[in-house]
Order: structure tokens, then sequence, then C-alpha cells
């Protein structure tokens, strides 16, 4: 009956092959659980997972892992403090427990078990049919638990995370009770959270530093983390007098000891050279107490988030500061993140700048990809995934490139708070030809200076397109573009060599079309809005009926409406050319989306926990 059920006898192996699959999968197995009793002992070296984060505000669980392109699977080391009954770890779309992808490992305070498992729509637990979190072993050490595991990118099982490029949302929970089986957790009465990570980090060489490399610290001095759950602190640091240009080519955080769950993200910013001084400040970035001026120190010069290594630039290339045109004056700023609200902490974390007098060949520039900030690209409320897209023109890139193009070797992806994804690719004559950067499961919670995988190179006459996919189902009016955290932003910062004049290539409806939108809104609609010049656009978007016509044909509007581009030098000021009413760029041939690679797979087998010898566990 088997072989009648197969159109293609040939594609299925044989008998003997299939048993001697089973067979060795059950050694496989088998030899999992004595490796699991066997492995008591000393911690694994440190070397072999260079990536690190602590998953819970308490650092009680630490995670550490490496990755593996030849193998395409990511290698874990997660460290239990304080191990209870055993806990949850794995990942989801957004950091949800629903329709999650987990390892778990539990116990009923005499035995313990581990099993790959997924949970449903309502939260309920169930033992995964294909066991993909692979256990490699279990060590106890006077630190606590550790738990080795490995997972492929792609398990091309449906109930399983696809890992891929981009923000990774983590998530735990500890069990603090022991439970007879799997079934039997209630995820919603676990102590629990999340984590973002990129953990598909670039395998990247190091380039060689050069003998005379100084180093210079931009820290907080000693300041006390608030007791609150959410701080932007502020601090203003200066150069030398008479500093001369220098390039920087690596940073890398310093995090106070006892502070690494704490530290969410730092940028170091430099001010704007037309000011002659800033005031000295030291203290929260939403103060009513901050000078003004501090709105001019914008130009990033490091970014770092949770999670993220040192950052080198290419051994070409260095970013430019100090010298004549350049401000001696830097803003760090620290996001705190401090949930449990811990009081008296002391914090001088910041971030370390690796600089060289001997300048290399080429200055590094940032360019701004993405929307222009204007409130005439909108989003309707109530949307889960609606697209914006802003495009830097063959017509810029042709008049401001130089003939041998740049070369982009990292970029930062920012939206505020309805971002979801953001995507940039490269167009050359209408046909896509590369990825700049993805994140497909971004947050505007983890904003950092991505090191790309692989340089692209863009050259005079290329597109450069990004799009954003927003969710404003938690809103209850339109969300313009702007400045403002609850207004919107599509932008790719992206980092490149060597640097030119255009810093800002980015696009936005033409107004006149958007006019027209707004009028035809008011012909169709029953009740009469004022859609009258004299008032605002984020007010015509804010009095908008958002019925199903209005919603599609502004998507439309969109998708057809000519452009205004904005091809902008370092001082805000266009590249001399005809701007405004832009035809769209036209894509005739798209990227396809890669098949996920799926691992050689046995015969299925009954899916079952391992059991581990971890001793009779119970409550501290």
């Amino acid at each position: 009956r088997m072989q009648n059920s197969r159109s293609k006898p040939c594609s299925c192996p044989s008998l003997k092959l299939r048993e001697v699959a089973s067979m060795y999968f059950t050694l496989v197995a088998a030899f999992l659980v004595i490796l699991v009793v066997a492995l008591q002992g000393s911690a694994p070296r440190g070397s072999d997972f260079p990536y690190k984060v602590p998953l819970d505000p308490q650092g009680l669980l630490e995670l550490s892992w490496n990755v593996s392109y030849p193998e395409q699977a990511v290698h874990f080391q997660l460290l239990i403090r304080e191990l209870q009954f055993g806990l949850l770890f794995g990942m989801s779309d957004r950091g949800e427990f629903e329709n999650a992808d987990l390892a778990v490992l539990w116990s009923d305070g005499h035995n313990s078990y581990f099993g790959d498992a997924w949970s449903d729509a309502k939260g309920q637990l169930h033992m995964d049919s294909q066991q993909d979190y692979q256990l490699l072993g279990a060590r106890r050490a006077p630190e606590g638990l550790y738990l080795l595991f490995r997972r492929a990118f792609s398990t091309c099982d449906p109930k399983d995370y696809l890992i891929e490029d981009g923000t990774v949302h983590l998530i735990y929970g500890i069990l603090e009770k022991p439970v007879h089986s799997l079934q039997a957790i209630n995820i919603s009465a676990l102590h629990r959270g999340l984590q973002r990570v990129q953990l598909l980090k670039p395998n990247i060489s190091i380039p060689e530093l050069p003998r005379d490399m100084k180093t210079m610290e931009i820290t907080a001095p000693d300041v006390v983390i608030p007791s609150q759950e959410t701080t932007y602190w502020c601090y203003m640091a200066e150069l030398p007098e008479g500093f001369p240009k220098h390039h920087i080519i690596m940073y890398e955080p310093v995090v106070t000891a006892g502070n690494e769950a704490l530290v969410h993200h730092m940028e170091v910013f430099q001010c704007a050279a037309e000011f002659d001084s800033f005031p000295h400040y030291n203290g929260p970035c939403d103060s009513k107490m901050k000078p003004d001026r501090l709105n001019y120190c914008r130009h990033v010069l490091a970014a770092w988030a949770m999670g993220a290594q040192a950052f080198y630039y290419p051994e070409e290339a260095g970013l430019a500061f100090g010298g004549p045109g350049s401000s001696r004056y830097l803003r760090l700023e620290i996001h705190y993140h401090n949930p449990l609200v811990f009081k008296g902490r002391r914090d001088s974390s910041g971030i370390r700048l690796y600089y060289t007098a001997t300048l290399r060949p080429y200055d590094a520039g940032i360019m701004e990809l993405g929307l222009v900030y204007t409130p005439v690209m909108a989003i309707p409320p109530g949307e889960d995934s609606f697209i914006l897209t802003g495009y830097c023109t063959d017509k810029c890139t042709q008049l401001a490139l130089p003939a041998a193009g740049i070369r982009i070797f990292a970029s930062q992806l920012h939206t505020h708070l309805a971002g979801r994804k953001v995507v940039t690719v490269l167009s050359r004559d209408g046909r896509e030809q590369q990825v700049v950067n993805a994140d497909r499961h971004y947050s505007p919670h983890f904003q950092e200076i991505r090191m790309l995988k692989e340089v692209v190179a863009v050259f005079p006459g290329d597109e450069l397109i990004t799009t954003c996919t927003y969710n404003t189902e938690d809103r209850s009016r339109a969300t313009v573009g702007g400045f403002g955290i609850l207004e919107e932003m599509c932008v790719n910062y992206v980092h490149y060599y060597p640097q030119t004049q255009l810093e800002l290539c980015k696009s936005a409806v033409d107004p006149g079309y958007l006019h027209r939108y707004f009028n035809l809104v008011n012909r169709f609609n029953d009740e009469e809005i004022c859609m009258c010049p004299q008032v605002s656009v984020p007010q015509q978007f804010y009095s908008i009926p958002w019925n199903t016509f209005n919603r599609d044909v502004l998507k439309s509007l969109y998708g057809f409406a000519p452009i205004s581009v904005h091809c902008n030098k370092s001082s805000a000021v266009r590249f001399p050319g005809e701007w405004e009413k832009q035809p769209l760029p036209s894509i005739t041939a798209r990227l396809r989306e890669r098949a996920p690679r799926c691992p050689p797979r046995p015969e299925p087998q009954p899916a079952a926990p391992i059991p581990l010898h971890l001793g009779q566990l119970r409550r501290d």
C-alpha cells in the first residue's frame, strides 16, 4: 500500500536504508541521554560562545550562542543561576507566548525532562512531533546549570520559528512549581519575559588595527539610575581643544558590572558645527532642565544595543571626527530599562572609541534613505500591516555618486512605535539586485548599527528602495509622518565609503496628489468634513472616516502617485535639478524569496521528551 501511494517510487529510500536511519537516530537519542548524565562538572569555555545577553532583568538567565553558517545552525548555551523546577526558552514573531516555538526543561520534583514544544493560539503547550531543539548536554557548575542545545535556522516544521537575519524576539518563563507533564504547564502563571537580539551575527573577519591606535571613553559620570522602568539619560562630553582630525576605526560598549541587564542601548552623537559651544548637561533627556541646544547633537558616531559586540570599520575607511568643520561637543544617550524598579543603582556605562591619527584612504559617511519626515505619508488606524515606501531615485544617485560608486558596509533601521518590518533593496535598470538590509521582525525598541554580511556596491543610476510595514491596530486615528513618538518614520541610516556630499536621499508623495485624495474623500463622504487647504494635513487625516473605500484609495495613491524627491547635501540644500512630481521608479523584476533549506529527516518518531539526570529539584 505504501508503494501505491507514491507516484515516484524512486524518490522513496529502500526499507533497509530507512531501518538503518531509524536505528541511527535512536542511538543518537540514547547517546544524548548518556551524555547528559556524564556531563557534570566545569563550565564550557566562553570562547565557544562569543555572543552573550542576559535574558531577565535580574540576570538569573544568561544566554550565550554561536552561529555556524556551514551547518546553518545556532548553538545555544543557557546558564540558569538558580534552577527551580525548569524553564521555557524560545522564539515567537513579536515576543508573544502564544504560537511560540519553545525548548522546555521541566521537573516533577524527582525527574527532569527536556523537549521541543509549541504553544497554540490559546497558549496551551504541545510536544512537537518534530524535535528540532537538539539537546547537547547539561552541566552543573558553581554558578548554576548550563544547558547546551542546537537549533537549525530552518526546520521546515510549520510549528517552528524560521531563524533569519534581523531581530529575533526571545522569550523565557521560569517554572516555580513542579509539574507532572508538559501539558500541565500554565504559561500565563509563569514568571516570564522577552529579550530582543540579532541572533545571526555576520561572520566578519576583524581588520588589523594600527599601532598608533588610541582609545577614548565617553561614559556616564557615576549616575544613579532612576527607579522607573524607562529612562533616557543624556550626558555632554567634549573633545580636547584643538583636537585634530582622526578616524574612528572601532568602538565597543563599556557596561558597569552588575548593570548588564539594565543598560538597554547607548548612542554617541556629535553636535552641529555651526554652534561654537554647547552647555554642559547630565540628566534625563526628557527633562525640562535639558537645554534646547542639545537637540542639535544628532550626528551618530556610535550606537550599541544589548547583545551587540564591538563594531569595526572596514580597513579602507574610518569615521572622521575632530579637526576643522567638526564640533568638539558630543552627547551620550543611554536607555536604561529597569522594569524591576531597582533603587540606588549607580552606573558609569558608555562607549569606548578606538581612533587613529593615521588616516585611512577613505572617510566613511552616513546617508539617510527612506521617507521624508512629513505628515503627507500617513497610516490609517486599525491596520495590521500597512506599507509605506521611500525612494532614493536613479536621478539622484546619477548626480550625486562618484563614477566608481560607494560601498555600504553597515546599516541602522529606524521607525517609531508602529514599525514592524523594514527592508531596503538595491535596484538597477528596474531590476532588484540585492537586499541591503532587512528586518522582518523589526522592533522600535531594539535599534543598533549592524555590520552587513557583505558589502553592497551602489553605482550612479542605481535606486535604493526602503519599505516599512506598520501596525496601528491599537490606534483610533490616523498616524502621520513626523518627529513625535506617536508620529511615524521610515529610515535606513546606511554607513558607507567614500563619503560624498549626498547626506539624504528620500521621498514623499506629491502634496498636490494628496490634496486630490482629500477632495475625493469629501465628495464620497456622507458627512461634510472640512478638507480646506487652510486646515493642516494632520487635521485632514484625523477627520477622515476610515471605511474600506478611503483606506484602499490611500493605499493605491501611495502606489502610483508621483513623488517629491529630497536629494540633499549635508547643508540640507538639494542638489540642483527638478525634484517635484517625479515618477515612481518602476520595478520590472523582483528578487525571489529564497526557499528555506530543510535538513534531512529520519522517519517520524513518537514525540518524546529526553530524561535528564539533574538530581532532585526543589524550592530554594
